[in-house]
């Protein structure tokens, strides 16, 4: 293959409708990285040969030992093309740039395809022919759904119905044809879950129009008996039929399926290099069958059969009996799978020379003589199908002719995207309209989005690498062989578990390090000092032209056009480099026109993980509002082996959490450094670049630090209360001045209340963001209201920009009170509780409620109106006396909200989250001092402390009240294994106290589908054990699930005589529940009560 110029490349940029940028999603090992590596070796960077073996886009160490990608990488290639203007023309060659991005399949790197698929306008989906629809399949169709990403679907490794399935024809023609309903029925599902929706909203709207109408014709009727107008009439007559008019528009979802006849799927295998569409072969029977191509288009898939002897096209209907073969397994599978009986052998084991002859002359194929005569059959087999059905032609043709360049890209998904991001009614028309019609010119607007940021080596920047074409010497070649042979070798050992430098090694590199004068020399440390890392924004340019020294403001994903000048305010940054990603490498460029994927520097300290860059702050659009699939749920405490590296390693956190989409790094109040990732996978990695990059020091990693929830049920084996005289879960709490006491209780909040809470969360926050704006506004001087919005819309906008559908307080006050009505609850608790909230915790958005049912109204109400609040503060003192020195419970509003938010954030048991427990506030007295050298107002400082530290306790006294329960972070395990493994696979499930729920055989092939909850706390380690337990037959895929309640008492003792029998007086068989809360205590430093002599008797020894 002729290898392609960077600077043709670079010239294609510049014709936007000959652009495609397009991403390849799938689940993990299914083909992605093969897929790429043909269609990379059609521009001559690697062999084809080599194509599906050596991986090049996983350029990582650790990615090829795995063999899974772990990071998205971009890739330009160019392609040519033989194209009629019009179906009378000669053909013309056109070429074409695609911009190809490789995503990761792995559930730890899903933040990854959220990043990739942003930035593209196509997808490629590929799908095992075996293994069928997945559950990381479905997350990147529900990801291409919500983006609105045009796909293509790739049906790969279809060899495998051949060489391990060992199936006919025909039985491979009804296995694609239910996988093919499998993909669709996934697409169905979110058409017809997006179509409810809207049928909803448009009910309720159409309720509303008739109800504003008919409020409408009842005021104009009273206003003809009073005026007898002939006007008014005719306008109630047009109000009424405006309400009735409209109709639900049903939207047509025929353009949304996969079908082979539309040419939008691909059947493929990658590994063997073929891949092929209906149209190529409809192409090739044209002339041999005398059938027009448009009409075998339609024919080839489906139940459509040909005769025989007159050549006609039938359907299943005038079959008559004869059992005649449909048209794609008699045309297509049979010569596909007669090629590989003639090569490699098939179902036969041995090839036959001859038939492999009579195929190439029957196809006109011409293939060197030395591969005829090889004796390796898988090289025949490969030659014959590379020129017949190259997998790159039908891949990049399907690309060109069927996935959308930029400009009609942009112009049917920028709308949708712009008006789901924050202020999108005070965007300016200009930017809109420059970015929807993808205007391209150094006075339009320039806006672009930067998904991720990219660390890449000082040395393997442009200005740093040797250019294509010249020669290394052969002490650099010595080098560079050196150097990746040390560094695979590293990886090896590592993966293994072992140390990467035995002694000998050891003791060979300390006495090379040493030297005579004391300094230190060493090549190693010479270039961990000269190899530092530069950031790279992965980025998409919407519209403009972007040049290097251009100027432009880094938008924050918080940024409101409504504020533009809201602190943080908006930085301009100079652009100081802009690059073609080409993989491995970078190819410096000096300018990049709308439509493109590229690479920007400049930005490092002013993204943290994504942005916008906009040349003018007012009216710019926000569009880093991107779903980032999976949270990170595993939180590691990292500490330096050298005490005296610490800042290094703090620096080295800073620079993987801008670099990776998904880590987090955060400080907790004991100063532990603690790393958040998604998974085990994501967490070695992120170790490791710490280690080899980052940091560039010795880092030891704690234990997995798992997060829980705390909650009380109400358990037939409670214990009595702790006050007789009270009901369950009240405490009457005094402070240590006896000065103020509080009256409260708590109670288990139903499970439908408490799942209604976790939906809406994002709801609350922005709620509770929006009250408190309203009300510091009216406090405020006008002056002083300008200097502090900034700070107000920081806090409006923690939301993210996509996070649609948000309920107002009004919608959300009424669907709350409807959940508690539907609960079978005591109507007489939750009855009216609706009203009376006052918080919600922990962090004023969680599923625990504070409820003041006090007759004083103690704390303000949180869905109170702004107007009854100022008639509250209003009233005068019922005793009708100055009231300045006076405390009153009121005063203490604020402190019991705080201390209501300790308390749930803290909990009784192991001080984890609660989750589910309402407090209900009841009374609070305030008793007059007897000193009275000072005011109560001046004594309110020291109170403070004393209700807070008194209303913290009592919540947490009132919780131990009930039977609490630990709620656990659950994962959802999907595993593949064969027959004979699936006994080790539930072992290994169970001796982890997984739980099976669900167990289905995938038809037509011997594999069954697993699904099964893994509590989080047991899942380190897991798939390593279970590849080993099934010799590489099974591998799970975890994806977290939420919190699931573990129904079992921590602290519980036997009591009752059948459970002194059953459990003995001292029941001390191990529980988990806690076993978990001991092991969260000890980590946290709290008291953890252990027996170290269990009986106090002298030890015997054996002579007496």
């Amino acid at each position: 293959m002729p290898v392609v110029n960077p600077e043709k490349l670079i010239g294609l940029q510049r014709n936007a409708n000959e652009v495609r940028n397009i991403c390849i999603l799938a689940h993990v090992d299914h083909g992605k990285t093969s897929l790429t590596d043909a269609l990379i070796a059609t521009n001559g960077i690697i062999s084809p040969k080599l194509a599906g073996k050596i991986r090049y886009l996983d350029s990582r160490p650790d990615e090829q030992l795995r063999g899974i990608t772990m990071e998205s990488s971009a890739i330009s290639l160019y392609f040519s093309m033989l194209r009629r203007p019009t179906p009378d023309a000669s053909p013309v060659q056109k070429e074409y740039l695609i911009n190809l991005i490789d995503s990761p399949g792995h559930i730890d790197f899903s933040s990854e395809v959220s990043t990739a698929s942003r930035l593209c306008d196509g997808v490629l989906l590929l799908v095992d022919a075996v293994e069928g629809v997945c559950s990381q399949t479905v997350t990147v169709l529900r990801q291409t759904w919500t983006e609105h990403l045009k796909p293509l679907l790739v049906i790969n490794k279809v060899d495998r119905l051949i060489t391990e399935l060992k199936m006919s024809p025909g039985e491979a023609y009804k296995h694609l044809s239910k996988l093919l309903e499998q993909v669709n029925a996934v697409i169905g599902s979110f058409f017809q879950g997006e179509r409810m929706e809207e049928d909803l909203q448009w009910r309720e709207r159409a309720e509303e129009r008739g109800a504003a109408a008919a409020a409408t014709a009842k005021d104009q009727e009273r206003a003809e008996r009073k005026f007898a107008s002939g006007s008014v009439t005719e306008e109630s007559e047009s109000v009424a039929t405006t309400g009735a008019e409209g109709t639900f528009e049903e939207k047509d979802d025929e353009d949304l399926y996969f079908a082979p006849e539309k040419n939008n799927v691909i059947f493929s295998s990658a590994v063997d290099g073929w891949a092929f569409t209906i149209r190529q072969f409809a192409s090739l029977y044209e002339k041999k069958l005398g059938i027009r191509r448009a009409v075998l288009e339609k024919v080839l898939w489906g139940d459509f059969y040909l005769e025989p002897k007159t050549k006609r096209v039938l359907g299943s209907k005038h079959l008559k009996g004869r059992a005649l073969k449909p048209m794609f397994v008699q045309l297509v599978l049979g010569n596909i799978w007669a090629v590989y009986e003639a090569t490699t052998g098939g179902s036969k084991g041995k090839g036959d020379p001859d038939m492999v002859e009579k195929i190439t002359k029957s196809l006109s194929l011409t293939i060197p003589p030395h591969i005829l005569r090889s004796r390796d059959p898988r090289a025949i087999m490969t030659t014959v199908f590379a020129a017949w059905l190259p997998l790159s032609t039908a891949i990049l043709v399907s690309t060109i002719e069927h996935l959308p360049a930029p400009p009609a890209a942009q112009a049917s998904r920028l709308p949708a995207l712009i008006d789901a991001s924050p202020g999108a009614k005070l965007i300016d028309p200009v930017i809109r309209d420059a970015m929807i019609n993808i205007k391209a010119t150094k006075d339009d607007p320039v806006v672009a989005y930067v998904s991720k940021i990219v660390a890449v080596p000082e040395s393997q920047m442009p200005h740093n690498k040797r250019k294509a074409g010249s020669a290394l010497t052969g002490e650099e070649a010595r080098d560079l062989a050196r150097k990746k042979r040390s560094e695979f070798e590293n990886a090896q050992a590592a993966l293994n578990g072992e140390s990467p430098n035995d002694d000998l090694n050891g003791i060979t590199e300390a006495l090379g390090e040493s030297s005579l004068n004391g300094t230190d020399d060493s090549p190693l440390a010479e270039g961990q000092q000269e190899d530092p890392e530069h950031l790279i924004g992965f980025a998409r340019l919407y519209s403009g032209t972007l040049s290097v020294g251009d100027s432009v403001y880094v938008l924050p994903p918080k940024f409101s056009p409504a504020y533009p000048h809201a602190t943080p305010e908006p930085q301009k940054v100079a652009v100081t480099g802009l690059y073609l990603l080409m993989g491995r490498g970078l190819v410096a460029l000096t300018s990049v026109p709308a439509g493109v994927v590229f690479g920007i520097a400049g930005l490092e300290g002013h993204i943290l993980k994504s942005g916008t860059l906009c040349s003018q702050l007012e009216g710019s659009v926000n569009l880093a509002g991107v779903n980032m699939g999976s949270q990170p749920i595993v939180r590691v405490a990292l500490e330096p082996n050298n005490p005296g590296d610490l800042d290094k390693m703090i620096r080295g956190m800073k620079l993987l959490e801008q670099s990776d989409p998904c880590a987090q790094y955060e400080v907790l109040e004991s100063g532990e450094h603690v790393i958040l990732t998604a998974g085990e996978v994501h967490l070695e990695r992120c170790l490791k670049d710490l280690r080899e990059r980052y940091a560039r020091c010795d880092i030891q990693a704690g234990e997995p630090i798992v997060p829980y929830r705390e909650t009380v049920v109400s358990a037939a084996e409670m214990s009595p209360p702790k006050n007789k005289d009270l009901p369950r879960g009240t405490v009457i709490g005094v402070t240590s001045s006896k000065q103020i006491t509080v009256r409260l209780r708590v109670r288990p909040l139903p499970a439908s209340v408490t799942e209604f809470l976790e939906k809406n969360a994002g709801a609350v926050r922005r709620l509770y963001s929006e009250k408190k704006a309203e009300e510091e506004s009216k406090r405020r001087t006008v002056m002083n209201a300008e200097n502090e919005t900034g700070a107000e819309q920081d806090e409006a906008d923690g939301i993210p920009a996509n996070d649609t559908g948000l309920l107002s307080i009004l919608d959300f006050r009424e669907k709350l009170r409807a959940v508690f009505s539907g609960a079978k609850c005591q109507e007489s608790i939750w009855g009216n509780v609706v009203g009376k909230i006052a918080a919600f915790g922990p962090r004023r958005t969680g599923p625990n409620l504070l409820i003041d049912v006090t007759e004083e109204g103690t704390c303000q109400r949180f869905f109170q109106e702004a107007h009854e609040a100022s008639e509250d503060e209003t009233e005068p003192d019922p005793d009708g006396k100055p009231s300045a020195d006076a405390l009153h419970p009121r005063d203490f509003s604020d402190k019991i909200a705080y201390a209501f938010q300790l308390a749930t954030a803290q909990g009784s048991m192991c001080h984890e989250p609660m989750q589910g427990v309402a407090v209900f506030l009841e009374e609070v007295t305030v008793t007059a001092s007897s000193d009275e050298d000072s005011s109560m107002r001046e004594k309110l400082g020291r109170l403070t402390g004393e209700v807070i530290k008194t209303v913290r306790d009592s919540i947490r006294q009132g919780f131990m009240d009930w039977s609490p329960r630990l709620m656990l972070a659950m994962y959802s395990v999907e595993i593949q294994a064969s027959t004979e493994v699936l006994g080790r696979v539930y072992a290994t499930l169970s001796r982890r106290h997984g739980r099976i729920l669900t167990e289905s055989l995938k038809e037509g092939t011997p594999f069954f589908t697993i699904l099964s909850l893994l509590p989080v706390a047991e899942s380190f380690g897991f798939s390593d054990e279970i590849r080993k337990r099934t010799s590489g037959a099974a591998q799970p895929q975890l994806v977290f699930s939420g919190f699931e309640l573990l129904d079992e008492d921590p602290f519980w003792v036997p009591q009752t005589e059948e459970e002194l029998e059953d459990f003995g007086e001292k029941g001390d068989r191990e529980r988990i529940s806690k076993k978990y809360v001991d092991a969260v205590r000890g980590r946290k430093g709290m008291l953890v009560q252990r027996k170290v002599v269990g009986d106090a008797e002298k030890q015997k020894t054996l002579k007496r």
